[in-house]
């Protein structure tokens, strides 16, 4: 069974930014508004890893978005690297043979593998012009009962899916929801995009929120709005219209 988690430690903060003096400042405004860290490329290439090992010293949890995907066993090498680093989750794309080497690569770890369906910024469009004679919401699904076949631990998709891929991946995995805009926050490149209260509504267990937190005058307070409105939404018999 997966354990209740406090409304502040289901909000995974995207430290989407240049440099590590930018993110740690960031980090140090919001201070304890917030318990979750996502890593991604930009920050990453740029002292990322370094940052993550300072954050999980300081009793953060760490969230690396390098959304892996190679031959097999580069993929279950890189896992296993990224396991010894003791971070909490990783991204993966979600093709069968990358999901197996992952899972084979996080053995023996506490590592959560996150499989990557389909992309919050593509739309049936763009499945389109890249040859996928599918709808993105199909995709999603498929790619989500294949990562519950081959044991990955959760599934990162829009909110609008995450009903859909609750019941292809199971009631225990993880979902995990880009693309979150607090209301009356601009959408920016995300073309599926929800309210924190809104995706808790849908079934997400983690809402990660970039821009409108990162790029806000007060970090601080603006995570903590968003905790609140997952508060708000986690409460028995509420729902967001």
């Amino acid at each position: 069974m997966k354990p209740v988690l406090a409304p502040r430690d289901r909000l995974i903060v995207a430290l989407d930014l240049p440099d590590v003096a930018q993110a740690r400042e960031i980090v140090r405004r919001i201070g304890d508004a917030a318990s979750f860290y996502k890593i991604g490329y930009q920050l990453g290439f740029a002292g990322g890893l370094d940052l993550s090992r300072e954050l999980l010293a300081e009793g953060y949890k760490v969230f690396l978005d390098f959304k892996l995907h190679d031959i097999g066993n580069t993929v279950e090498e890189g896992v296993r690297s990224a396991a010894g680093l003791g971070v909490t989750m990783l991204t993966i794309h979600a093709y069968p043979q990358t999901m197996r080497a992952a899972v084979a690569g996080r053995a023996g770890s506490d590592l959560k593998i996150l499989a990557v369906t389909v992309l919050t910024s593509y739309d049936d469009r763009d499945l389109a012009e890249a040859g996928y004679q599918t709808t993105a919401q199909e995709l999603v699904e498929r790619r989500a009962a294949q990562a519950r076949e081959i044991g990955i631990d959760g599934i990162v998709c829009a909110a609008s899916e995450a009903a859909a891929v609750r019941r292809a991946a199971g009631a225990e995995s993880l979902i995990v929801t880009p693309g979150i805009r607090p209301r009356g926050a601009a959408t920016g490149d995300q073309k599926r995009v929800y309210t924190p209260g809104a995706a808790i509504a849908e079934g997400a267990d983690f809402l990660v929120v970039g821009r409108p937190i990162t790029t806000s005058p007060d970090p601080r307070a603006a995570a903590t709005m968003v905790v609140e409105e997952i508060a708000a939404a986690s409460r028995p018999g509420r729902s967001e219209a």
